[in-house]
């Protein structure tokens, strides 16, 4: 490549680290083009799986202030760049190295913090966010119908208590 072409795709790889919620190194080494095309396709739009040079990587990642990524940007190396929800992505990457033991998650850069592969594996046993809303509405939908059978039951005691109460004094007239 020459200067101006290197100075081009570290600006896009810049670009590509500011604008990323996460992101997860890979290495591809085996893999066939076809098996990465897949892989892309299995990611999904919001991710974009990237194969860089490690040395422009290095320097788009200290440009967006990125630090702590050097080491694991060795070898052949591929980038995955996540917006939005990266515990389905980092999900993705396990499935598939299951499937193709090519395949190898490094590590990553995930909430302002660098992750290595074991913090990787961790992140892809969560449950998505979808799943987590879910629950946690699940959770407040019967805390509320708790609550609201609370609410009720105190009345309907104070009301059956009248009753008996009334009852009792109408036998005893």
């Amino acid at each position: 490549m020459k200067r101006p072409e290197k100075e081009e795709a570290v600006a896009r790889l810049t670009d590509k680290f500011r604008d990323a919620d996460a992101i997860i190194l890979t290495e591809y080494r085996g893999l066939s083009v076809p098996q990465v095309a897949d892989l892309r396709n299995k990611l999904g739009r919001d991710t974009s799986y990237n194969v860089a040079k490690n040395t422009l990587a290095r320097i788009a990642a200290k440009e967006a202030g990125i630090e702590g990524l050097d080491e694991m940007l060795a070898g052949p190396c591929a980038i995955t760049f996540v917006k939005g929800d990266y515990v389905n992505a980092a999900k993705t990457l396990r499935d598939f190295a299951k499937d193709n033991p090519a395949l190898i998650v490094k590590g990553g850069f995930i909430d302002g913090a660098v992750a290595d592969a074991d913090a990787m594996e961790k992140i892809a046993d969560l449950e998505s966010r979808d799943v987590l809303l879910s629950r946690m509405a699940g959770a407040l939908k019967g805390t509320m119908s708790k609550a609201a059978n609370l609410f009720v039951a105190v009345p309907t005691k104070a009301v059956r208590t009248f009753d008996a109460l009334r009852e009792k004094q109408e036998k005893a007239a």
